[in-house]
């Protein structure tokens, strides 16, 4: 490897890396991003998170309202999330020191001289959106809560669910799927179509990528559709799903990629679909995921077959034996892209442009939402 490649290689390394101090953490921390479901979280409990390699408490005060401090006591280090929860604050199991939602340390019971008030640890703002918890991991002030939010999500009659699911593999993998309309023809076609692969067809799309005020708007033009991807940067993707049954409603599906850390991915998905009984019957029929595509590592990987679950399950198995596939970190120095490949290509240009402006200490792009409703599909 000469010396321009060992540059590019690790150039292309910096995309992957995800902890506080990298160009890429500090990138993604000016977004929001979801760490939680809100049905995993009930009144008075904690849970522990890793997010972009950081160790975290999740807590819900007996008022209902979520906080999100840091994984560890300040006094000896053991973890606080096995501690009580009383009233908005959450107490360590070890020596009872006490923390409000803001990180300060309110009591140290068993100390004379206790000064609780000049230790802290971290904590960060939450929001709560189409029953998902939200953080903001990066520097004071917080943006609006506003890139995230997607009109399908908020259209009156409509039902919601949420799906959470852990990938052992780097988020950027996930998130270039996302903008790779040309696999549809391939991997959802693999071993047989799955029912996005049957509505979508074989044919190879003509495509399109532009930049928006959001992200990346992705069309793909084939015989019998066009299709759109609304994509938001720096992770999170809206489609419209295929239902289970030719002729249903097709499902918004908004979903993220979050990392945990270099090796492994929180995906976060909202199903939005009609309510009331045409809603009902998209979940018996298997429109929402419920498994986990780790546990069909055999069935993929071995016997090169789908696993014998829901249509949406099916969908994400195929997707995850593309991505998983490549490695837990996907080493793009030895990747090779071509024409069908431009929305990555694009991708990684704006990302390298953000980085750019981070290392030089300029600001990068004022990301926001998109005004105006965005297409999503047209079938012939």
């Amino acid at each position: 490897m000469n010396e321009r490649e060992k540059n590019r290689a690790a150039q292309l390394k910096l995309l992957t890396q995800t902890g506080p101090e990298t160009p890429m953490g500090k990138l993604l921390r000016q977004f929001w991003h979801p760490v939680a479901t809100s049905a995993h979280l009930a009144s008075g409990t904690a849970r522990k998170l890793r997010v972009m390699c950081e160790d975290l408490t999740l807590y819900r005060g007996e008022s209902g309202t979520p906080y999100l401090v840091g994984g560890r006591c300040a006094h000896r280090c053991t973890v606080l999330h096995t501690g009580w929860v009383q009233n908005d604050q959450i107490r360590c199991m070890y020596h009872g020191w006490r923390y409000d939602g803001a990180g300060l340390c309110t009591e140290m019971p068993a100390e004379k001289n206790a000064k609780p008030g000049l230790v802290r640890i971290a904590s960060y703002p939450v929001y709560e959106y189409c029953g998902l918890i939200f953080t903001y991991m990066g520097e004071a002030p917080a943006p609006p809560f506003e890139l995230p939010r997607k009109d399908a999500l908020e259209e009156p009659g409509i039902d919601i669910s949420t799906r959470e699911d852990l990938w052992d593999c780097n988020w950027l993998q996930q998130a270039e799927n996302s903008l790779d309309a040309t696999h549809l023809s391939f991997v959802h076609q693999w071993p047989a179509a799955t029912r996005l692969g049957e509505e979508i067809g074989g044919a190879i799309p003509e495509l399109d990528y532009e930049e928006t005020a959001a992200g990346i708007r992705q069309t793909a033009v084939r015989p019998n559709s066009v299709r759109i991807s609304n994509w938001t940067f720096p992770n999170n993707n809206n489609v419209l799903a295929a239902p289970p049954r030719p002729g249903d409603p097709w499902i918004h599906t908004v979903g993220w990629a979050v990392p945990v850390d270099d090796e492994h991915t929180l995906r976060f998905a909202l199903f939005a679909y009609p309510g009331g009984e045409v809603g009902a019957e998209l979940r018996r029929n298997g429109a929402i995921m419920t498994g986990r595509a780790t546990d069909y590592t055999h069935e993929l990987f071995e016997e090169h077959r789908l696993p014998d679950v829901g249509a949406a399950d099916r969908i994400m198995a195929q997707d995850y034996a593309a991505v998983r596939g490549q490695g837990v970190v996907y080493d793009r120095s030895q990747g090779q892209l071509g024409a069908s490949d431009a929305g990555i290509a694009l991708l990684r240009r704006i990302i390298f442009r953000e980085l750019e402006a981070i290392r030089r200490g300029q600001p990068t792009k004022r990301w926001k939402k998109i005004d105006a409703p965005v297409e999503m599909q047209r079938l012939a």
